[in-house]
């Protein structure tokens, strides 16, 4: 599937942040995979089509995860962060995705 079918703007938002954390990166060295942080309404293929068009790389699958947000207090006031949508992009065996900006 290519990014034909998908708006070229909207996929270029789909893609929040990548996530670079202990557990990202230790499932990044064991599965080849990236963790980005995506909008709450994308879908798997919207997230496997936005990778694809922006990182020129094959993906071989999408896994994605909802973390709801913690309540928390700001002196009396409680509040809560936002709630989260992970995605879990594993790329094709030989493919590499480069987040640091340097060039290898």
């Amino acid at each position: 599937m290519s990014a034909v079918k998908f708006d070229e703007g909207r996929l270029m938002s789909v893609l929040v942040a990548p996530i670079v954390s202990e557990k990202a990166t230790m499932v990044a060295e064991k599965s080849n995979a990236v963790t980005f942080k995506v909008l709450q309404d994308a879908t798997k293929p919207e997230i496997k089509a936005a990778v694809e068009l922006m990182f020129k790389v094959e993906v071989k699958g999408v896994s994605v995860v909802n973390t709801k947000g913690k309540t928390k207090r700001f002196g009396k006031n409680i509040g809560r962060r936002d709630n989260i949508r992970k995605a879990y992009v594993t790329l094709q065996p030989g493919q590499e995705l480069n987040l640091s900006g340097e060039a290898a």
